[in-house]
């Protein structure tokens, strides 16, 4: 039998959201701030990590998975990092709520790639863990060129959308405008350029506060991965995911021809040596 939710009308809905926040908003001042963020990277993990993470019965999640406050959000015309404090607070649980040893987090995957994330997050919370998952680039660009095309937002065939990639975002690279939908949309190699992003928050944690996983070794032996996380965070480690049903999966992928591949390994051969040398592991991309 369909759920009651399931039976609502959209307006209903939308409506008990629209309560349902101004009530958190109310309350912001009694809620907690994350003990840790996952910071990303896009289209490596971030959902399925969320999910997993949100089954430990030591861990409570965001109010939404993405909040986009330190990046300012995917609205070029409202920046949620100038709502406040306040705002982001109304994100998370009570401060009561958090018994003893529980943890709260949320998990926006724009952090590591927003060159001004790194001190605003610094700046509210000095002491955050932060979680991080690279997926191969390669892999990770074509996957976010199929995102794209699925919503609708890239017309060009993918070696075509990755070559025009550095003319699209030159002008607003220089002119430091972090909130346009080209730079956060058409950064398909951009974003693979991980040791520079990490780098960034370098200047502001220390590396223990860091833990960086490979999207590969997470997929691939879940259990061992979530049980590096949950000591790492603070919780019991001896908690066993039940599902692990991997989450927000594209649908649209099609064959891609060997010569994309050969170019974007061959454009990231510079940039996975950078990263190796600096995480001194190798991921073998």
């Amino acid at each position: 039998m369909p759920s009651l939710q399931y039976l609502m009308p959209n307006r209903i809905k939308l409506a008990a959201r629209n309560l349902i926040w101004q009530y958190r908003q109310a309350t912001s001042q009694l809620r907690s701030l994350p003990d840790f963020i996952i910071i990303g990277a896009q289209k490596a993990g971030t959902s399925s990590l969320f999910h997993y993470l949100g089954q430990h019965p030591e861990i409570i999640q965001s109010y939404q998975k993405e909040v986009h406050f330190f990046d300012g959000g995917l609205d070029p015309i409202v920046d949620n990092y100038y709502k406040g404090e306040q705002w982001y607070r109304a994100h998370f649980p009570y401060k009561q709520k958090m018994k003893r040893g529980f943890k709260t987090f949320e998990a926006s995957p724009l952090y590591i790639y927003n060159p001004l994330s790194p001190k605003r997050i610094s700046q509210l919370t000095p002491k955050i863990k932060i979680i991080l998952l690279l997926r191969n680039p390669s892999e990770r660009a074509i996957s976010h060129y199929f995102h794209e095309t699925r919503i609708g937002r890239e017309f060009l065939p993918v070696l075509e959308a990755l070559q025009a990639e550095d003319k699209r975002l030159g002008p607003y690279l220089r002119k430091q405008d972090y909130k346009n939908d080209i730079f956060i949309q058409k950064s398909y190699k951009r974003r693979g350029i991980y040791k520079e992003q990490i780098d960034r928050f370098l200047q502001y944690f220390s590396p223990e506060q860091m833990l960086v996983l490979s999207s590969e070794e997470f997929f691939s032996a879940p259990g061992s991965a979530l049980k590096r996380i949950f000591n790492f965070v603070e919780v019991n480690d001896n908690f066993v995911v039940k599902d692990l049903v991997p989450r927000n999966i594209g649908s649209n992928r099609n064959v891609v021809d060997q010569k994309v591949y050969d170019y974007l390994d061959n454009y990231y051969v510079p940039h996975n040596k950078e990263l190796y040398e600096l995480l001194r592991e190798d991921y073998h991309w």
